[in-house]
């Protein structure tokens, strides 16, 4: 890793070394076209140490999962209320002006169909959790 470090900032220094030999060589006026493209030169070479290191870590995570852990940390079953406490209570919170529009504009059908919706929603979201913990855990 230190060694690729130092391989980029021997390129890098290269690369400027080149540049402002060219500008010594060409004057001010192209200043600006040298410029630019020593940044480009850099930006092609940190994309490129950036996709290396998110493909090290994408291949790192993939073992991780095929060695059957959870990845970076996730939550083990049960951990996850937050997420279902807050689905709840945005439901609820939700509910109220649907349930007013529902039963304005269609009366009791638009009632029923509103919180069936509502209650169709949640049961989806509770059946996903319930899926997921038993992918994670057999057992469950």
């Amino acid at each position: 890793m230190e060694t690729r470090d130092t391989e980029f900032e021997k390129e890098l220094e290269k690369e400027l070394d080149a540049t402002l030999q060219a500008r010594r060589e060409l004057g001010t006026e192209y200043e600006s076209a040298l410029v630019e493209s020593f940044l480009e030169k850099v930006e092609q070479r940190l994309d490129a140490t950036v996709d290396r290191r998110v493909r090290r870590q994408v291949a790192e995570q993939q073992v991780i999962v095929a060695r059957g852990a959870r990845p970076g940390g996730a939550p083990a079953a049960g951990e996850n209320f937050g997420e279902r406490f807050g689905f709840a209570i945005v439901s609820l919170v939700l509910a109220v002006p649907l349930t007013a529009i529902g039963a304005v504009n269609a009366g009791l059908k638009g009632l029923l169909v509103t919180w069936a919706g509502i209650v169709g929603v949640n049961a989806a979201h509770c059946l996903r959790g319930i899926s997921q913990r038993r992918r994670r855990d057999p057992d469950v």
